[in-house]
């Protein structure tokens, strides 16, 4: 049971990438709110790039779902990539100021909620 509920919630946590990165790649920067006329076309290519960066993370985070005890390493190195972006939005959050709550559930997804997914993968695997 615990097993069968960690696939779903990585599943259902997993959309958050996966949208946000495909809204990322259609919409760059004005998904944040950007107007395009106001948007550096530098900005517009970074944007996109870390979108198709998190459409990935996403995805890599599904491909482990079918034999998650299998994936510790993948899952590992995934939450690891998550973490470090996060760790970034936090340094932004205490250098620039509070995002808008969009940004802070995603803070929240990254500090919180990936790392304990990881640890619940990594108690499973580790009975496996």
């Amino acid at each position: 049971m615990k097993y069968r509920l960690l696939q779903v919630l990585v599943v259902v946590f997993g959309f958050v990438p996966v949208l946000a990165g495909l809204a990322g790649i259609v919409l760059g920067p004005s998904m944040a709110g950007l107007a395009p006329s106001d948007t550096p076309v530098a900005l517009d290519s970074h944007v996109r790039y870390l979108s198709g960066l998190l459409l990935a993370i996403g995805i890599g985070f599904w491909s482990t779902v079918p034999r998650l005890e299998w994936h510790a390493v993948r899952f590992r190195l995934l939450t690891a990539l998550v973490v470090v972006g996060g760790l970034g939005r936090l340094i932004g959050l205490l250098a620039i100021g509070v995002p808008p709550p969009s940004m802070l559930f995603g803070l929240a997804m990254e500090l919180v909620v990936t790392p304990g997914l990881c640890w619940w993968q990594y108690r499973i695997a580790e009975r496996a």
